[in-house]
């Protein structure tokens, strides 16, 4: 759609936004009309640098030409059955994700949120069903995000957050423990959980990656207690941080792992993967979905992971995420930067807002985001270049030098 054909102007097109829209986000201050590449292009033919990637979603590059050539392929076959019926994209696609990251079984959803909700309640029926009608807590990290509906919201660690506040009772159930802190992890377990539940690199939470020894000492404790480790990888998941998924950085396997985001190259589609037998707790009846494993989702996502793997962009995150933060230490007034791959994170000292650095990166032809006052984060299509990283780099420090 082009707002020439409705005969309306970006500030016209803004101002029905603001006025039918419940608005929950803080946008940047124009509209986008096309995108491709590393590039989104506003109404006037600007174009901003995007290592935003609609929060990490558009890993082989915005309109894809492989992944649009596929939904407009489906769109034109077979549109949406449900799932009584057997599809092709369907069916590869859970071949091609299964054999890929190692696991036995996949159930599609349609964000990485819901993805969430289906991990926690498989762990929830496997651990009720198979040891009690009270085996069905999960510890979670502190500082976690695991989404926006009601069960995963409670699952996130931030009590008192706006995140949590004000809904009312949350979904029990649930206990918070000290990310990067085994022993903190051993003493919430009781005899009633079943399940660790965490995100390898917590990215919400201000872009903390999880040592070797925290993500191999809970593989390890989940093991000794008998208990299943589920890992949150929406954000992570599909080469974002260098590998294919980020549990293969440390050695490890969950017993259920989430994915959403990358996995669709701009389409809505999320998973859980499980082990054959924990898989087994659902059953028909246990778990559903209308949109989940929609035919033209499955085949943009067959299409995504095809470039990510083909064009092995994962060995690119390796190469460009370092770099990438090499380069962001010539930025001003930074406390910290971190990450895994490319997904970086950079903390700025007292004094520097890291909204007011986002605007005004906006401003400057880059787009980022910004977790908290004091957090900015920047998680860009995989397909970027030293020069990409330059850019933004020079973008971020001329940004902070003329807020400061």
């Amino acid at each position: 759609m082009k707002l020439k054909d409705y005969g309306l102007t970006a500030q016209e097109l803004k101002d029905k936004t603001q006025k039918y829209l419940i608005e929950l986000c803080d946008r940047f201050p124009f509209v986008g009309e096309t995108a491709k590449g590393m590039y989104v292009y506003d109404t006037d033919g600007r174009a901003y640098l995007d290592f935003y990637a609609g929060i990490a979603v558009d890993n082989a590059g915005h309109c894809n030409e492989k992944v649009v050539a596929a939904v407009k392929e489906q769109v034109e076959q077979l549109m949406h059955v449900f799932n009584y019926v057997y599809t092709i994209p369907q069916s590869l696609l859970a071949e091609r994700i299964c054999t890929t990251i190692g696991m036995d079984k996949i159930f599609y959803q349609n964000s990485g949120t819901e993805a969430n909700e289906a991990m926690i309640k498989l762990a929830r029926r496997y651990g009720v069903t198979h040891y009690g009608p009270k085996k069905y807590e999960i510890v979670t990290a502190r500082q976690s995000f695991h989404g926006r509906t009601l069960g995963s919201v409670s699952a996130t660690g931030q009590p008192g957050s706006g995140i949590q506040a004000n809904f009312g009772d949350l979904t029990p159930g649930f206990k918070y423990a000290e990310f990067n802190d085994l022993d903190s992890f051993k003493e919430a377990i009781t005899e009633n959980t079943i399940g660790i539940m965490v995100e390898p690199v917590q990215g919400e939470g201000g872009v903390h990656p999880g040592t070797m020894e925290f993500i191999q000492g809970l593989r390890k404790l989940c093991d000794d207690k008998g208990i299943l480790l589920l890992l949150d990888e929406v954000q992570t998941g599909w080469c974002r941080t260098g590998e294919i998924m980020a549990f293969m950085h440390y050695g490890v396997k969950p017993d259920i792992v989430s994915m959403a985001k990358a996995m669709g190259g701009g389409m809505p589609i999320g998973a859980i993967c499980a082990r054959a037998d924990v898989a087994s707790a659902f059953a028909p009846g246990t778990h559903g979905t209308t949109f989940g494993g929609n035919p033209v989702s499955c085949a943009a996502a067959y299409a995504e992971i095809g470039e990510l793997l083909d064009r092995d962009l994962a060995g690119n995150a390796k190469v460009m995420g370092p770099y990438f933060m090499e380069q962001l230490k010539q930025v001003p007034y930074v406390k910290e930067i971190r990450g895994l791959g490319c997904l970086v994170g950079v903390e700025f000292e007292e004094g520097i807002d890291a909204l007011a650095v986002k605007h005004k990166c906006c401003d400057l032809g880059l787009l980022i985001t910004a977790l908290d006052s004091h957090v900015i984060r920047m998680v860009p299509p995989l397909i970027l270049s030293k020069e990409d990283c330059d850019t933004a780099a020079r973008i971020i420090k001329e940004a902070v030098e003329a807020l400061s």
